[in-house]
């Protein structure tokens, strides 16, 4: 990329060069508006919406006749011109405002806020881009959240609605409030959605010219519209233009897992409960059992039998890489080089089962396993050796359907007995899976915490708890029992959507961050979305220092402290980023013993944040805190302390990003170890062999680039390794996408469709017509038909009697008997209207067609599911999982289809029709919402979460005991319930 760009020159530095002309005339014309009185400014807004509203009536005018989605796209192309044409006065008049807003006060999340800012040339580049649908790189601190709202008034002007996406409802709400006063001095509308708002708050906040939200809120209420049974249960009025804040968080980290809505299974299958007891003595053996094969180990070391040595030092590594005296081991000089040269030869020589079969059970941390081997097997299920077989289905069945001997009642018995028992040891496999994972692979108050009995999440970028969320896959339940709190119910997915697919909804998508340039080919390859880094207003005064490395976290440690007792000699304020609770918490303890006053601010704190953040910029102030992104909170002439490095590079360049604001002074410096997981699972064996040759003893201190390329090389591993995770969801999500978009159409055309009698006839037509292709087959006479499961049929779905003399059978043609069965249904469907009324029937016609979608969408969903799981052992087949994966869900899918034509006509033709006092709530009370965490592991939020959500919603209709026509209507009337409020209600 140097020599490129020796050679034609920096793209982003042209690209900021062809906007500049477009910000001098946004000055000019900001010096001009010094003279336009304060109340006229809503007047200008107006006459820019009459500007693009007169260019859209005219192409309206031009079009008549043509398609409607082609008047749409014409209108879009001629708003987005009028748009470039105003674009340097609106920008212009944005800027006035922020001039006449100067040295005003009012409240932001409660606290008096005086107003300081007038945008400067750069954020006025930044917002072109901005406009433009790209992504602006613009460094921590120089205002992205001013920049944003001059592309957000453009476009709000027609009048479609624009979003600003944010990473949590605490930054949603402070913008909305701190901006606002812009917004509202220019006359234009803001909103804001957050967690505990109910339906009509949100469709109130949607109707706004201009709405802040996050990822989150956007994508589950595009669900839960999806899911809504009345019009006026949608609270989205489309998807026009978006600018995510911090987008690369937003659509890089969030986006390796898709947000999920499910509900509570009929019946509870886990066994966690009852398998913990095995698993816990498992690994209680392993632990011992890895103990003693360390202290062998060191003992064959000594007597310089090295090679036997490496043999259990590598079983070892398999059984439990984390243990502590394993790690110190391996930063010995040479050991490390010495596993991986044993590791090599068995794996050359195929014989790595030998090393395994002494474990109990084998972890594999790059890709999150824990494996039982024959021996944990048989520790965990000495009584039971068919407790981990699975019986094959195929086979057995067919050896029951062969077997002669059995009627046809004891066969059925039979494969009911094989199916409960394949279902229990597979729930029962799983669960144990599930369990050693919790317990090998998920550290307390690393990747979760546990507060009033729950299990809460950490967010692995931010660092903040994330309530309600759940691992996915049962994970969270195995959580739940290893640390003794009450396991909640699994759950099914009901309507779920990636947030890669959620943001191409958008006709124009763009981002601002500090941190794009590095992620720009995703962003190009998944969202079609172009970077420009945007200069600073003032040059970058931060130092930063050369990364110093140690060999274990003892030494480092030791050495931060030193760090930061000199700093606070220097009167100089110190943050310290750690990646989790408990190196924060480890870091404090070590502070307390040395008398270094200071604040912690990770998951555990999180609800004094602001109080600590506001004393994090005074002299002498020590504070640690996890992960900074998205804190979204000025710290000014700090020096930073990084105790470790991020698997993305983004994250640290986040952490150092917080000091040197706006040209003040500041420096970072990162501490790192071999112990770190970073350098132990991705880059350490170069970093260790590169530390033996300059023969690093401990509490020494290396500095050198080559290991800092090294770990570099190491992050960018972890990241290409992450990208092809998301790539990977997406090419599994667009298959389901595609039938997502059917499926919701469909939906909104029943939903918002006034008379859907015709779609219901035309639906018995092609019942009709695939009925008699498949029981009249051309060619051959009618005593050869299938006259028997066609009757069948019919009778099952419509109710439909087909009663036909044997002499008439003799000459009928298919065609005629079509018509006539088709005269037949109609007529039935006619005398059903005629007893229930128009308006009545119009209700059961859209009643009917969302349930049976909605029932069968969540069954398709489970289907895919199941596919998913499955699919990727056909690899071993040598075919591709995901050519597999596409073929049967489109098979699924045109079943599925099929089904719903037939189920709304069985539900219509046979429905008892009873009308409601009120229509149900849009999305059943006990749903759960999830986005699964960026770990790649789901997480979901259980009922009582959403209390107060809850609050002030409408309650689901409950069906009481059934009142016979002929007994005293209940209203008090005296009539017959017939007669009065029962009228209509006809079985």
């Amino acid at each position: 990329m140097g020599t490129l760009t020796k050679i034609f020159g920096d793209p982003y530095k042209k690209d900021v060069k062809k906007i500049k002309p477009v910000v001098e005339e946004i000055n000019r014309l900001y010096e001009e508006l010094d003279s336009l009185p304060q109340e006229a400014f809503p007047q200008k807004t107006n006459e820019f919406k009459q500007r693009i509203a007169e260019a859209r009536n005219m192409v309206r005018d031009e079009m008549q006749g043509k398609p409607e989605e082609d008047i749409e796209k014409e209108e879009r192309k001629v708003e987005n011109e009028v748009l470039k044409e105003i674009l340097p006065e609106a920008f212009a008049l944005v800027k006035q405002v922020c001039k006449r807003l100067l040295g005003k006060i009012w409240d932001v999340r409660g606290i008096p806020t005086e107003w300081d800012m007038i945008p400067y040339d750069v954020q006025l580049i930044g917002a072109v881009v901005l406009h433009r649908g790209k992504i602006t790189e613009m460094a921590t601190g120089e205002g992205k959240t001013l920049v944003a709202t001059m592309p957000l008034y453009l476009n709000s002007l027609t009048g479609r609605g624009v979003h600003l996406v944010t990473v949590n409802d605490y930054l949603a709400a402070r913008d909305s409030e701190w901006m606002g006063e812009i917004f509202r001095t220019l006359g234009v509308s803001v909103g804001c959605i957050l967690n505990d708002m109910n339906t009509e708050e949100r469709r109130e906040m949607y109707a706004c010219d201009i709405t802040y939200g996050t990822n989150n809120e956007f994508g589950f209420d595009y669900l839960r519209d999806n899911m809504s049974v009345r019009p006026e249960d949608q609270v989205q009025r489309g998807h026009n233009y978006a600018i995510v804040d911090e987008v690369d968080s937003v659509l890089i980290d969030e986006a390796r897992t898709p947000l999920i809505i499910s509900g509570p299974v009929s019946v509870s299958t886990q066994m966690y409960d009852q398998l913990k007891p095995r698993v816990e003595r498992t690994v209680k053996a392993q632990v011992s059992l890895v103990s003693r094969i360390i202290m062998d180990a060191e003992k064959l070391l000594e007597e310089e039998k090295d090679y036997e040595a490496g043999i259990l030092i590598l079983q070892a590594y398999r059984g439990a890489p984390k243990n502590k005296r394993l790690m110190k081991l391996l930063n010995e000089q040479g050991i490390k080089k010495l596993m991986h040269g044993v590791e090599n030869n068995y794996i050359r020589d195929k014989r790595m089962q030998e090393i395994d079969e002494e474990l109990y059970f084998t972890i594999d941390e790059k890709r999150h396993i824990a494996d039982l081997t024959e021996k944990g097997r048989q520790d965990m299920a000495p009584d039971n050796p068919d407790m981990f077989i699975l019986p094959d289905l195929t086979e057995e069945i067919h050896n029951i359907e062969s077997d002669e001997s059995m009627s046809v009642e004891e066969k059925e018995r039979k494969k009911g007995e094989l199916q409960a028992l394949y279902s229990q040891r597979s729930e029962q496999n799983h669960n144990i899976s599930q369990l050693l994972r919790a317990y090998s692979l998920f550290e307390k108050d690393v990747e979760y915490v546990v507060q009033d009995k729950k299990v809460l999440i950490v967010d692995e970028f931010t660092g903040r708890l994330m309530p309600g969320r759940r691992y996915s896959d049962g994970l969270h339940q195995a959580i739940e029992a290893k640390e003794n709190v009450k396991i909640e119910r699994e759950s099914q997915t009901l309507a779920t959507i990636t947030l890669q697919n959620y943001f191409r909804l958008y006709n124009k998508l763009a981002g601002m961050t500090g941190t794009a340039v590095t992620e720009a080919s995703e962003f190009f390859e998944i969202y079609k979305l172009d970077c420009n880094a945007i200069p600073t207003n003032e040059p970058v005064a931060r130092t930063n220092y050369q990364d110093q490395i140690y060999r274990t976290k003892r030494e480092k440690y030791n050495a931060v402290i030193e760090e930061i007792e000199e700093m606070i000699s220097a009167g100089r304020p110190v943050l310290v980023g750690t990646i989790s609770v408990d190196v924060s918490e480890t870091l404090s303890r070590m502070m307390k013993r040395k008398g270094i006053k200071h604040w912690v601010l990770n998951a555990k704190q999180h609800q004094r944040e602001a109080e600590i953040v506001a004393n994090a910029g005074r002299a002498g102030t020590v504070t640690i805190a996890t992960n900074m992104a998205g804190r979204g909170t000025d710290i000014k002439l700090v020096h930073i302390v990084g105790t470790e490095r991020h698997e993305s590079r983004r994250i640290d360049l986040q952490l150092r990003g917080r000091c040197a604001r706006q040209g003040d002074p500041g420096s970072s410096k990162f501490f790192l170890c071999l112990e770190d997981d970073l350098m132990r699972l991705f880059g350490s064996d170069r970093i260790a062999g590169i530390m033996d040759r300059l023969g690093a003893k401990e509490g020494e201190v290396i500095r050198h680039s080559m290991i800092t390329r090294s770990i570099e090389r190491a992050q960018k591993k972890v990241e290409a390794h992450n990208f092809s995770i998301r790539k990977h969801l997406l090419e599994y999500d667009d298959v389901m996408n595609k039938q997502r978009e059917v499926i919701y159409n469909l939906r909104n055309a029943a939903l918002r469709g006034s008379n859907l009698k015709d779609d219901i006839l035309r639906m018995v037509d092609e019942f009709t017509e695939d009925k008699i292709d498949e029981y009249t087959e051309a060619g051959t006479y009618p005593e050869e038909w299938n006259w028997e499961e066609l009757k069948h049929d019919f009778l099952r779905v419509m109710l439909l009697n087909i009663n036909i003399p044997e002499e008439e059978k003799q000459a009928i043609k298919p065609e005629e008997l079509e018509e006539k069965l088709k005269t037949a249904a109609h007529a039935i469907y006619s005398k059903k209207e005629e007893v229930l009324g128009s308006e009545l029937m119009r209700q059961l016609e859209r009643f009917a067609i969302l349930k049976v979608i909605d029932e069968k969408w969540k069954d398709q969903l489970y289907e895919l599911d199941q596919v998913k799981e499955g699919v990727n052992l056909r690899a071993y087949g040598q075919k591709d999982p995901l050519i597999e994966y596409k073929k049967e869900s489109f098979d699924l899918f045109q079943s599925m289809l099929a089904g719903i034509n037939e189920n709304v006509l069985t539900f219509i033709f046979k429905a008892r029709f009873e009308a409601p006092e009120r229509p149900q709530e849009q999305v059943p009370q006990s749903v759960t919402l999830s986005h699964e965490s960026a770990t790649g592991l789901g997480y979901q939020q259980p009922p009582e979460m959403q209390e107060a959500a809850r609050a002030g919603k409408r309650q689901p209709v409950r069906v009481g005991k059934k009142i016979g026509r002929n007994e005293p209507c209940p209203c008090g009337s005296g009539k017959k319930y017939k007669k009065c409020h029962g009228m209509g209600q006809v079985s």
